[in-house]
């Protein structure tokens, strides 16, 4: 019976991602060509774009912009094309939002001109104006050493969270000029524009951590073996992976191009002083346990993986010997319970200090994964709890089936 319920609820949460993962945005990739390219000018590396004369395919542009097509000194996910914002350059896209409460995530590219750019000289600003409440999420992403095998990143960005239809929701992205110490500006270079809705969190089987598996976070790029970088961000409550706030820089990677514990994603803290963290409020006099898991990503990440977990004002730390190969794994449990009222509203953090490098240069670290919190009458409701899934996937099924048919 648990292998029956639990082969439904697997595939009910992947149609729900497929499709809340559903193009929204128009000719993402910018694949589709500009207009009025010549088949002289068009094998161009920076293509100059003119307003009038070469309109994108599903995006407005101002300023300074070019098409740019991948060469040996320039590498892109999948090589495809992409667009490079100039001075005072800005694309901007709308779209619709839907009657299903949901979040927006961003998944983005940010590449380099050249070698020499490939450090904070490249940035991009990124902003989405909420017509309806006038409402702005503002945010400048950059280039870093040490963070990628190629010259580009890809990132992850909550754009923000709405419930009903509205007007049209503006998505736009801008140059961010600065010079660099050779006195030449490094204009970014930007590609994959995937916008993915996400619903509301849900808890399973008396877990009381929502994703703690990951699973619910940006979409992936097709052809990225790079992960997608999530950073921490002070002005929103909300971040890219659902119910977790991020402390500095983590990387979100996928089971198609790392070793992942379990599932189709987890959490790699790859950078120094990282992390994630959930806030609680914890009833007293129950027990609670915590099970984790952490990995080694197959990212050549070689030597002593450190991970420390703060409860509180308990501390316990880890360390997992990665090989690099993806081998080295281990289950981790703590017990813990809350004895005063004025302790029941804490977090769980699980955090780094140290950086470690790959052999080739690249920061990488301890992969976590598969998280759950059980309470000391979690067993109790979790019958109950079961069943009712069983039905909700069993409604929703018949639900599909009837929207199939219509």
């Amino acid at each position: 019976m648990d292998h029956v319920f639990q082969s439904l609820l697997l595939f009910f949460m992947i149609y729900i991602t497929l499709s809340n993962a559903a193009d929204i945005l128009q000719n993402p990739d910018f694949e589709i060509a500009p207009m009025n390219i010549s088949s002289v000018n068009a094998t161009s590396q920076f293509l100059l774009l003119h307003n009038k004369e070469n309109p994108i395919p599903g995006w407005w542009f101002d300023g300074t912009v070019w098409y740019v097509t991948p060469a040996a000194n320039l590498s892109l996910p999948g090589n495809g094309h992409a667009i490079r914002l100039g001075e005072n350059g800005r694309i901007n896209q709308t779209f619709q939002g839907t009657d299903d409460y949901s979040d927006y995530i961003l998944t983005f590219t940010l590449a380099a001109q050249n070698e020499n750019c490939f450090n904070n000289f490249t940035a991009v600003n990124v902003s989405v104006l909420d017509p309806e409440y006038d409402d702005v999420r503002s945010r400048v992403f950059s280039l870093w050493m040490n963070s990628s095998r190629h010259l580009w990143i890809s990132y992850g960005f909550h754009l923000g969270s709405w419930g009903s239809k509205k007007d049209s929701i503006s998505l736009d992205i801008k140059s961010v000029a600065q010079s660099s110490d050779q006195n030449f500006t490094c204009w970014p270079v930007v590609d994959n524009f995937i916008l993915k809705r996400n619903g509301m969190p849900r808890w399973y089987e008396g877990n009381q951590i929502a994703n703690g598996d990951f699973e619910i976070g940006p979409a992936v790029i097709k052809n990225s073996s790079e992960g997608i970088l999530l950073s921490e961000d002070s002005t929103s409550y909300h971040t890219p992976l659902q119910q977790w706030k991020i402390l500095g820089t983590v990387k979100y990677i996928d089971s198609k191009h790392f070793k992942i514990p379990r599932g189709n994603a987890a959490i790699e803290l790859f950078s120094g002083s990282s992390g994630i963290q959930a806030d609680f409020v914890f009833q007293l006099k129950q027990t609670y346990t915590l099970n984790f898991t952490i990995g080694d990503a197959n990212d050549s990440c070689v030597g002593d993986l450190l991970v420390f977990l703060q409860v509180g004002n308990d501390v316990w730390n880890y360390t997992l010997q990665g090989n690099g190969t993806g081998s080295a794994k281990s289950r981790h449990s703590v017990s813990f319970s809350i004895a005063t009222e004025s302790s029941r509203d804490t977090s769980i953090v699980f955090y780094r200090f140290n950086e470690t490098w790959a052999s080739d240069g690249v920061l990488c670290g301890p992969v976590l994964d598969n998280i759950s919190l059980y309470s000391s009458n979690s067993n109790s409701n979790s019958n109950s709890r079961k069943m009712e899934l069983w039905f909700g996937v069993v409604i929703s099924s018949l639900v599909l089936g009837l929207m199939i048919l219509v």
